[in-house]
């Protein structure tokens, strides 16, 4: 456990520390925002910038490449992972437009001959999702299953970034029983992979609940893709299972109602996505 804990301050601490780093340095040396390419409104309607993603990004990314305690193929894994759907996000939020929303409506225009943003992305994803998880997986039927986890992930976690700090606790949430379970069980590696995006995203969380920025696609998908990545390097198959049934149904269920709608008429819910962030009735 002690070799394990060990991983997990590292990785955390890189990935804590290089995302504020450069979340620091994309927001004091943009000029003039490229013409407002990394601003949009929020749900008040007020300006804040998207450059908390690449930052993101670019921490655990990093904190993926420098932490101790993973394998080659492991390490490798995370970087994919992590990058690679974090810049096919940021692709979506430079160029995505809202004519087609959820699965159903980018794989509809596909079949259409349209091929939108959000068709490249979820289909990008995808593939990296399958080239991540065939570097961590024993065979084909473990490959498919891992990477369609990872992938799935990588978009339900886009799926909450719909108000301040929500995505980034619902990663927190979702990361931090999966870091203690690899601690208690001395699963160094798991334990690593797990602290990576949990550090990177804690240290940009202040920013999110204030309202200046967003993870936006770019972070979001990575934050879930790195947690999903964690945990088909840490469950046995049955549990994966559970975690891709899961990640499925909830995709599914958020094509017919609206997360934000449940999230507020739960008090529990409600209270947990409030913390920390401006009340309601001071829009």
């Amino acid at each position: 456990m002690a070799r394990g804990l060990l991983y997990a301050l590292a990785g955390a601490a890189i990935g804590a520390a290089a995302a504020r780093a450069a979340y620091s340095a994309f927001t004091r040396n943009r000029p003039a925002d490229l013409g407002g390419r990394w601003t949009r409104k929020n749900h008040r309607g007020e300006p804040i910038t998207l450059l908390e993603g690449p930052a993101f990004v670019a921490g655990a990314g990093a904190a993926a490449a420098l932490t101790p305690g993973l394998a080659p193929r492991t390490r490798l894994a995370a970087v994919l992972a992590g990058v690679g759907t974090g810049a096919l996000g940021a692709y979506d939020d430079l160029y995505g437009t809202t004519s087609s929303k959820g699965f159903k409506g980018h794989l509809t225009a596909l079949a259409r001959g349209e091929v939108t943003s959000g068709a490249v992305k979820i289909l990008g994803i995808g593939a990296i999702g399958l080239g991540a998880a065939a570097l961590v997986s024993g065979g084909p039927v473990d490959t498919l299953v891992n990477g369609a986890a990872i992938a799935g992930t990588a978009n339900l976690a886009n799926l909450f970034d719909l108000r301040p700090g929500r995505a980034i606790k619902v990663g927190l949430l979702a990361g931090g029983p999966l870091l203690a379970v690899s601690l208690l069980r001395s699963s160094p590696a798991a334990a690593a992979l797990a602290a990576v995006p949990l550090g990177a995203a804690a240290a940009l969380l202040p920013d999110d609940l204030g309202e200046r920025a967003m993870l936006g696609d770019a972070g979001a998908n990575s934050l879930g893709a790195l947690l999903g990545l964690a945990a088909v390097t840490k469950l046995g198959r049955p549990g994966r299972l559970v975690l891709l049934g899961t990640v499925a149904a909830l995709t599914a269920v958020s094509e017919k109602v609206s997360f934000t709608k449940v999230i507020a008429a739960h008090p529990v819910l409600n209270r947990i996505d409030m913390l920390g962030r401006r009340p309601v009735d001071h829009v």
